[in-house]
């Protein structure tokens, strides 16, 4: 039985990252990114192919730490902005 994948932290946020998606290019591309990583992480750390270095999944964790901190900067700053429009 295959876990479930770690690295899917916004599943919750679907709908606000499609807004986002659609209303900014940079932002889009950031998330791809990290959706890219994280699936290759999960098939890294679940695979039974040839053993990958320690150092190398390390980066890739680190880099998609800093992916996650700016998405999730993105998210506060979409959820403030719909906030401040229902008021």
């Amino acid at each position: 039985m295959k876990s479930q994948n770690k690295y899917r932290k916004f599943q919750l946020q679907q709908k606000n990252i499609e807004a986002l998606e659609k209303e900014n290019s940079r932002f889009k591309r950031v998330y791809s990114e990290y959706e890219n990583m994280s699936n290759e992480l999960w098939n890294l750390e679940n695979s039974n192919g040839e053993p990958v270095p320690d150092d190398f999944i390390n980066a890739m964790v680190l880099q998609a730490s800093y992916l996650e901190d700016e998405i999730e900067d993105w998210l506060l700053q979409f959820n403030d902005k719909k906030t401040e429009i229902k008021h």
